[in-house]
């Protein structure tokens, strides 16, 4: 390891506490669930459904068919995903599983590079505009594995970064650590009053994942297995000769002498076979390669106790730049029961992860916060590219490692009428990352750094519940809760230049721990970084669940939380939510060939945000905050350790109040033609009400900002969702079922703190009454032909300018929407959305005996895309030779992948940098329509060797599978998925290749 971390004493003792304590939970015989009644109620300790007597006095063992979801949770906003079919896809996050197979989700995937932390899930629309990358993370739904909610990394590691294009350490997602053959069910929570008993963790919904587990009786084993390939991208390359094509046009039109000298060097000798001869790089960067994952589980026990067991190792490869994850899986469950009324269970499961990343120039530049000389591109040719991978290979270290684990120890009692439920759990992941690079690979000066960081959460959730029947017509569901929540999240983080060795990139460390040098190799210029944030969390929630008749159900709930995030002033929020359902099954007819079910809910709720940095629970600080331009975050001054008034990081004041989310909901649910056609339309507007927004304050000040609370979004939308049994055939018949949704969204600010109407941060301008997402850009209206066309203002002779600097021939049009003869910020206009208005899925399986053949359509239409990739190639000449790293070629930079001719000719040497990015040339229609997944099976379960012994759950399925096979667009750069957070394809993410897979699954 690089710059070796050590772990402080109390951090090992407390991992030693857990595991201890978690491993006697194990081994004593206590849980009474079985596998399958403990994972349908292991959502969250609250979920299970208290008027079910799972405890059979006949047999003594637990019944699971008995064991369901509560109403309150299973009907009202909460969708279920088809894991059985899903599982037959070689993804690998939690985000590919989601993407299209539920209304309301939109996922974003900004590469196609396999376990990248650049992946999001949004649920009902976009909460708050996304004006740096932490933005993102605030925005993120809860996710819960068997009712543990997952801490994920915290964004505060981006404060001593200069750039924040990925995040410092493994930056791997940890969604990734899920399997899907080890996933029993997959459910996603919308609106608040589904979200209710998770209070402000899912103040943005929440993703409920259900493992698989032990079954009552049941001894299986089961293996599954797949293997494949990721096939290659087909691209058109270029070389000098196609680059010197390209700029000439410009040259001749408007170079002056100066300028034709200063043609670049690369491009003058077209002698040169580096640059002008054969264009082979995708020999090497591009290629097709093997994907496999094979998993197995073990199943087994009595009928008072039975216990499961998985492991699995799975490779998934992107088909460029050679990145590659391998993820190891290994999962434990025990259930007892050693009395009638007693239940008690314990699951751990542990993850591995190990990650090649991307060998971008971009990515490697702003880890080192260092870039070199960028005046010629890499060479097209193969030979002079491989020698740089052979760097890579052989003399450079890149080590990204993920470890997570996760368990609980729960007790469960239960009489008649009463129930108590008690559970401890945990999650707890740790990234490392080790870097070396060789002086070869930096213009003579080498570089290493080391990255330890890790995140961990205690929870203990406590739940009685009771239920009274007032008469046969009148039911009292009644339940209390409180739960604990704490957590840590840090990092330790080191980097080094100038060592006076390539072959000196191990650190030995000697010595001391307490010594000051413990961790300083001392043939490097080394910084250091290290913080450390804890967070805590208090709920206490009551609900009271009244029943009509089994036609009419009222839910109210209240609940207080308290974080530590949050200030002393406002340390605690109450959220009411109510809702109501209808079942109108008395007013329907009683032939049910048209109408065999509807019924009609309806939800407010008011749930508190919680803040993810602990930075605003105190008020004025300070912090390290001394550094310069190229290193904002330096700690020291004169050789001492220093801190300061947070000046960059912005002013943060007092009575900061919670931010919360209001929604109300209407849902109509409906069955036709006996049950054949299901569809549910659901109404929502989302309120995201007193969100923090950095506004900017006077220079004289020192700082760049101040927060201030104020900020509201509304999203408001219609889900609709659709299932039919097209043809219901019997044996040797044809069957088809098919399945439909589709989401619309529309965002609107609705305030500014302070009670402002506009305002601009960075590139991105806020007009209350507009949407968060929306593109400001200038409108173009042609080009100057020469200099007598610029106009002049005839009140003040003025030429017509842009902030000053005079328009010429050869310059855009932009046009001046106010009149006054200068183009600035208030002559944008808002165009497009980089959020999708609709996104949907349409799946259909048909079967006829056992053999089935899936597809499944994935769109999202009304949404745009900035090309900004194009917009760098034509501003050549602002990029050429800055060391800068914006101005960074990567090899892809030798690829055809847009037509010069529909875009204007205008002066690259102009002083209003013509092809500026923010004009509305570079936007384009980003809607798509993509077959995300075809898959042919046939299932041998019928045949007699497998089933020797009935009642076995016993199968053994082959199936193929293909993924990503078309994509059908308007855009003309790359995968329209595959685009930045804000919409901005920058050129720099990977592809989502096609995949194909044969696969077994075998149960015996």
């Amino acid at each position: 390891m690089l710059m070796k971390n050590t772990r402080t004493i109390k951090h090992i003792q407390w991992q030693f506490v857990i595991s201890s304590f978690l491993f006697v939970g194990i081994i004593v015989p206590t849980e009474g669930y079985s596998a399958d009644s403990y994972r349908k109620a292991s959502f969250d300790s609250f979920f299970q459904d208290t008027s079910a007597n799972v405890f059979s006095k006949d047999t003594g063992t637990v019944d699971s068919s008995k064991v369901r979801l509560r109403r309150f949770v299973s009907k009202k906003n909460v969708d279920s995903l088809n894991v059985r079919e899903i599982s037959k896809s070689p993804f690998v996050s939690l985000q590919q599983v989601l993407k299209g197979n539920t209304a309301g989700v939109y996922v974003q995937e900004t590469t196609g590079e396999p376990g990248n932390v650049e992946q999001s899930m949004l649920i009902r629309g976009l909460s708050m505009p996304l004006l740096s990358r932490k933005d993102i993370y605030q925005a993120q739904p809860a996710v819960y594995i068997n009712g543990i909610p997952l801490i994920q990394d915290n964004p505060f590691m981006f404060d001593v970064q200069k750039y924040d294009y990925t995040p410092i350490g493994t930056a791997t997602n940890l969604l990734s650590t899920l399997d899907m053959d080890n996933i029993k069910s997959i459910n996603i929570v919308k609106g608040g009053a589904a979200s209710a008993i998770y209070g402000p963790r899912a103040a943005n919904g929440a993703i409920l994942i259900t493992t698989k587990n032990a079954e009552q009786g049941l001894s299986q084993i089961s293996v599954n297995s797949y293997y494949g390939m990721v096939q290659k991208d087909g691209v058109t390359t270029a070389n000098g000769q196609d680059e010197n094509d390209f700029r000439m046009p410009f040259y001749q039109k408007f170079a002056s002498p100066t300028d034709l000298d200063n043609f670049p060097a690369y491009l003058r000798d077209a002698t040169n076979e580096n640059y002008y001869g054969p264009s082979n790089w995708t020999d090497l960067y591009y290629k097709t390669s093997p994907v496999r994952a094979i998993n197995g589980s073990i199943t087994g026990g009595t009928n008072r106790s039975n216990f499961r067991f998985f492991g699995g190792n799975t490779s998934n490869a992107g088909n460029a730049d050679g990145t590659k994850l391998d993820k190891y899986v290994a999962s434990f469950f025990i259930n007892m029961l050693p009395l009638e009324w007693l239940t008690v269970s314990s699951m751990i499961n542990a993850t591995r992860l190990e990650r090649d990343r991307n060998r971008s120039f971009r990515d490697r530049f702003s880890e080192m916060q260092y870039v070199p000389d960028l005046t010629s591109p890499i060479a097209p040719n193969k030979l002079i590219y491989g020698n740089l991978l052979n760097d890579y290979d052989s003399k450079s270290i890149d080590k990204n490692k993920n470890n997570s684990i996760q368990g609980y120890f729960s007790v469960n009692a239960k009489t008649k009428n009463l129930e108590f439920m008690s559970r401890v759990g945990f999650d707890y992941n740790e990234g490392l990352r080790d870097v070396f690079f060789p002086s070869t690979m930096l213009d003579g000066n080498n570089y290493i750094s080391n990255y330890f960081g890790y995140n961990q959460r205690f929870v203990f959730d406590n739940v009685l519940s009771y239920k009274y029947k007032v008469t046969e017509k009148h039911k009292l569901n009644l339940e209390a809760g409180y739960s604990v929540q704490a957590d840590v999240n840090r990092y330790n983080y080191a980097y080094g230049y100038k060592g006076s060795s390539d072959y000196i990139k191990i650190n030995v460390v000697n010595g001391s721990t307490g010594a000051s040098d413990y961790l300083l190799p001392k043939d490097f210029i080394v910084y250091r970084f290290t913080d450390r944030q804890k967070a805590n969390l208090n709920s206490l929630y009551g609900k009271i669940e009244y029943t009509y008749n089994d036609d009419l159900t009222l839910t109210a709930v209240g609940r207080t939380d308290g974080s530590s995030n949050m200030q002393p002033s406002a340390r605690w929020f109450f959220s009411p939510i109510v809702s109501a359902e209808y079942d109108l099954k008395k007013f329907l007819p009683a032939d049910k060939s048209t109408i065999s079910k509807l019924a009609l809910t309806a939800s407010w709720s008011r749930i508190g945000n919680l803040i993810l940095n602990d930075r605003f629970a105190a008020g004025p600080q300070y912090t390290v905050d001394l550094g310069w331009s190229s290193n904002p975050a330096f700690y020291s001054y004169g050789g001492f350790g220093t801190l300061s008034r947070p000046y960059t990081a912005g002013w943060v004041g007092y009575d900061i109040p919670w931010a919360y989310v209001q929604e109300t909901n209407f849902g109509v649910n409906a069955d036709f033609l006996n049950n054949r056609l299901s569809a549910r339309v659901e109404l929502y507007s989302k309120n995201n009400n007193r969100m923090l927004l950095a506004m900017p304050v006077n220079s004289e000040s020192g700082y760049t900002s101040a927060y201030q609370s104020g900020m509201d979004v509304n999203n408001s939308g219609v889900e609709l969702m659709l299932q039919a049994n097209i043809l219901s055939g019997g044996k040797d018949q044809l069957s088809w079922s098919s399945g439909f949704n589709a989401s619309y969204n529309r965002n609107k600010l609705k305030a500014l703190p302070g009670g402002l109407s506009e305002i601009l941060i960075g590139t991105q301008k806020l007009v209350v009454g507009e949407a968060v997402d929306k593109f400001w850009v200038l409108q173009t209206q042609g080009v100057f032909n020469s200099d007598v066309d610029v106009p002049v203002n005839p009140a003040n002779y003025q030429i017509f300018n842009y902030k000053g600097l005079a328009f010429h021939g050869g310059d855009p049009r932009w046009k001046d929407l106010n009149g006054d003869y200068t183009i600035n910020e208030q002559d944008k206009v808002a165009l497009g959305n980089y959020m999708p208005k609709v996104t949907g899925n349409f799946s259909n399986t048909f079967s006829y005996n056992n053999l089935s053949l899936d597809f499944n359509l994935y769109f999202a239409l009304g949404r745009n895309i900035l090309n900004q990739a194009v917009a760098n190639r034509f501003d050549f000449i602002n990029r050429r030779g800055q060391n800068d790293i914006s101005s960074i070629d990567e090899i892809t930079f030798w690829q055809k992948d847009f037509d010069a001719s529909k875009y204007p000719v205008y002066n690259p040497w102009s002083a209003v940098q013509a092809y500026r990015s923010d004009q509305d040339i570079f936007i384009e229609n980003g809607s798509f329509l993509k077959l995300r997944s075809l898959s042919l099976s046939y299932d041998f379960g019928g045949l007699n060797f497998l089933n020797k012994t009935k009642g076995k759950q016993n199968r053994f399925l082959l199936y193929v599978t293909a993924t990503n096979l078309f994509t059908i667009t308007p855009y003309t750069g790359g995968d329209p998925e595959v685009v930045g957070y804000t919409g901005i394809d920058s050129g720099y993410g990977l592809s989502i290749p096609k995949t194909y897979t044969l696969g077994f699954k075998v149960d015996l």
